[in-house]
């Protein structure tokens, strides 16, 4: 149970709120996603961007959007773990906006061992809920997941 609580505080701690895209949200979808059907604003979605960066002081930053409508039962995180080669690792985590508008995600951590280099990955990003468990514990519930390739540059 303490690591639970463990976990939830650091995404709390880690979180950030993001701002929206309108121009985004003209186009009827996430990219590279087809639009959805019927009413686009009671679907929660999320998605990868194609690519993300390594800085040369092993800052990892990658992105996408999303979109969620409801995070009343409780807040709504976008989680994202990079995987290359055989290495994997947590990157970052944004406090969601849910107000049923795209929104953009962008994650960042510096991960020094191991070490990411440009090439091919694969990222892993999550639109995840807290909400209060039978235990009074934060729990996780999964409203989204995304794999994705992408090249880091």
């Amino acid at each position: 149970m303490r690591v639970r609580l463990v976990l939830a505080a650091g995404v709390l701690l880690a979180s950030a709120a993001v701002a929206p895209l309108a121009h985004a949200e003209a186009a009827g979808g996430l990219p590279g996603r087809p639009a959805p059907t019927g009413d686009s604003r009671t679907l929660d979605d999320l998605s990868v961007y194609g690519y993300g960066t390594v800085g040369e002081d092993s800052t990892v930053t990658l992105s996408g959007m999303y979109r969620c409508l409801d995070d009343s039962a409780g807040p709504v995180f976008v989680g994202s773990t990079l995987v290359q080669g055989d290495r994997t690792a947590g990157i970052g985590g944004t406090r969601a906006v849910c107000d049923g508008h795209l929104h953009e995600w962008v994650n960042t951590a510096v991960v020094k061992d191991p070490a990411y280099r440009p090439g091919a990955a694969t990222v892993r990003a999550a639109l995840m809920q807290l909400t209060t468990g039978e235990a009074g514990l934060p729990e996780p519930g999964y409203l989204a997941t995304e794999d994705a390739s992408v090249v880091l540059r």
